[in-house]
């Protein structure tokens, strides 16, 4: 995952309440099941002397979330202001997770979230196109008519003397197209959306995405579904999203895998492993992808203002530091590799570094 999604988290005072659960809507009864679940969630809040506001605060974002289609996770985030992330997951952590610290807890969302939650659907055709907009967990919804008619041709012979009707009806559709490239042209320069999915028959995704300009057409995935108002469902379009994002994510894997193992088979210095490595390329900024693996109860030590870290106290001695913090290793790497722009990776069994966690660097730093 690219770190700029989670960089307003290195401006939010702590101490951070991070909450991960299944809040699946696959169910007849499923709004009902959320509520006793918050309920229980409260509970544990209350019972780590969560703030009362706060606690309101991430019980309103659970609750007023648009509800997920099918099986599916949450993850919530808050800081000392209030809540910073809500979203869903491609599925539910294995156990539920309250956890009250002094930094956030990110490793779920690693391995479950969506590489990037904003997104435009388009579902087209050649009278226009109905556009929904997903951005910081909320959709928003329009339709564009290009105003060109008429877009398919009568069955019968028109009247000789007014034209081909062919040619009508083609530069109808190519209008109505057009508007509906310029349209989704400006929500992606407005938005900043990393992919736009095209759903409709094969003629009309093809005319949209001839249509887009190439900065548009270049994030663009055609989605293998009926027509628009063909009575495919929401549903159907949902899984094939959270199917295309999953599928991105091995392909993620696999490369940083890929990537690591290389670096550390030709011994360019270009990789670290085990938490003295990793520490020390994040202390000199080196870190390109940050691996994180299990982790498990590990701890590391930083100083007051938590610009560097260590695996021990005596190493961040040696750096001239003071050790102020001990920090658990599975919230604290991913913060500091978000401060130095790296990307993040959850590993699974593609990867078993030492420690639990990896890295592939920019550069082979000057010391280990």
């Amino acid at each position: 995952m690219e770190s700029v999604r989670f960089r307003s988290l290195l401006d939010t005072p702590g101490p951070f309440v991070s909450v991960y659960f299944e809040d699946s809507h696959d169910t007849h009864d499923a709004d009902a099941q959320l509520e006793l679940k918050w309920r229980g969630l409260r509970e544990q809040l209350e019972d780590q002397g969560v703030d009362e506001a706060l606690t309101a605060e991430i019980g309103q974002a659970i609750m007023d979330l648009r509800p997920p289609i099918g099986r599916s996770g949450r993850a919530v985030v808050a800081g000392a202001t209030g809540v910073v992330v809500n979203e869903h997951l491609l599925r539910p952590t294995a156990e539920t997770v309250v956890r009250v610290s002094e930094l956030p807890y990110i490793v779920p969302i690693l391995e479950n979230g969506f590489d990037s939650s904003q997104y435009v659907l388009v579902v087209v055709d050649h009278a226009g196109a109905d556009i929904t907009v997903h951005t910081d967990g909320r959709l928003r919804s329009e339709t564009v008519d290009g105003g060109g008619y008429p877009v398919h041709k009568a069955s019968g012979a028109e009247t000789a003397g007014y034209g081909d009707p062919q040619l009508r009806t083609d530069e109808a559709a190519r209008k109505n197209v057009r508007a509906v490239a310029d349209r989704v042209a400006e929500l992606v320069d407005r938005t900043g959306v990393g992919v736009v999915f095209v759903v409709g028959e094969v003629s009309s995704r093809s005319d949209l995405l001839t249509a887009l300009p190439e900065r548009v057409r270049a994030l663009a995935v055609p989605l293998q579904i009926g027509a628009r108002h063909s009575g495919h469902g929401f549903d159907e379009v949902q899984r094939a999203i959270e199917g295309w994002f999953l599928k991105r994510r091995l392909n993620v894997m696999d490369d940083a895998a890929q990537r690591f193992g290389a670096e550390i088979g030709r011994d360019s210095g270009r990789a670290a492993e085990g938490l003295g490595g990793v520490c020390s390329a994040l202390r000199q900024g080196a870190v390109d992808t940050l691996i994180v693996g299990d982790l498990g109860d590990a701890t590391v030590v930083a100083d007051e203002n938590l610009t560097t870290v260590a695996p021990n106290a005596d190493v961040l001695s040696e750096q001239g530091a003071a050790p102020a913090k001990t920090l658990r290793a599975d919230e604290a790497l991913p913060l500091f590799a978000i401060s130095v722009g790296a990307s993040l990776v959850r590993t699974d069994e593609r990867i078993a570094p030492a420690d639990g966690v990896a890295a592939v660097l920019r550069y082979a730093p000057s010391v280990h």
